[in-house]
């Protein structure tokens, strides 16, 4: 933690540690490179946070859960590579990383916890699986980049400020599963000019679309 003059770490090729535990490496702002080894199960909270150096990491496939805020504001991070082991990802784990321009969720992941990928203003394009229930508050809030977004059937809920700011989202889609969209959830989304809510949808929150200045034409169900 804080170790503020370290640029690499190497493990040994028979580690036996499963685990990164909570803040091991947060703040080590100069640190670039890091190999986790296969033996590795769980990254803890905050294992990496604050890690400005870092620019690409590959997760090996021994890893079963990514704790909260695990990579938050790793600002140079570019690429992370997150295996379908991966069952979990903790609330802000990639809270302002602001260069990630390459994120690809995990066919087994459930939840996109709170705030998860809040600020990633570099990133353009994401496929939420099929596997995801719940887009929970705050998830994407101004990924300013981001485009479009399709939301899939098992999806069911849209939590508050999901996709507040995003600025460039021009289409979203939503399926027959939604039943509930939070407050705020698309607030600020400038450019997005028409939208369909499905006839699942039973409850749509306060100010969901407040400040959408390019919408000209929504579609509420009866």
């Amino acid at each position: 933690n804080e170790c503020t003059s370290l640029e690499e770490v190497n493990f040994d090729d028979n580690s036996s540690i499963t685990s990164i535990k909570e803040l091991t490496f947060c703040s080590c702002s100069k640190l670039k490179q890091i190999t986790i080894p296969s033996s590795v199960v769980t990254i803890e909270d905050s294992a990496f946070s604050g890690c400005i150096s870092f620019q690409k990491i590959k997760i090996p496939s021994s890893v079963t859960s990514i704790g909260s805020s695990a990579f938050r504001q790793c600002t140079k991070m570019i690429q992370i590579t997150i295996p379908s082991s991966v069952t979990s990802i903790g609330s802000y784990a990639f809270y302002h990383c602001y260069s990630l321009a390459s994120y690809s969720i995990p066919q087994t992941i459930e939840s996109i916890n709170e705030y998860a990928l809040f600020g990633c203003s570099s990133l353009r394009h994401i496929t939420i699986p099929s596997s995801v229930t719940v887009i929970a508050d705050g998830a994407f809030a101004k990924c300013t980049s981001l485009t479009q977004i399709a939301i899939p059937y098992s999806v069911k809920s849209i939590g508050k400020y999901a996709f507040s700011e995003c600025f460039a989202m021009k289409r979203i889609s939503l399926s027959l599963s939604v039943k509930s969209i939070g407050d705020y959830a698309f607030n600020k989304c400038l450019s997005l000019s028409q939208i369909s809510i499905p006839s699942s949808v039973t409850s749509i929150g306060e100010n969901t679309f407040k400040e959408c200045s390019s919408l000209i034409k929504i579609t509420i169900p009866s």
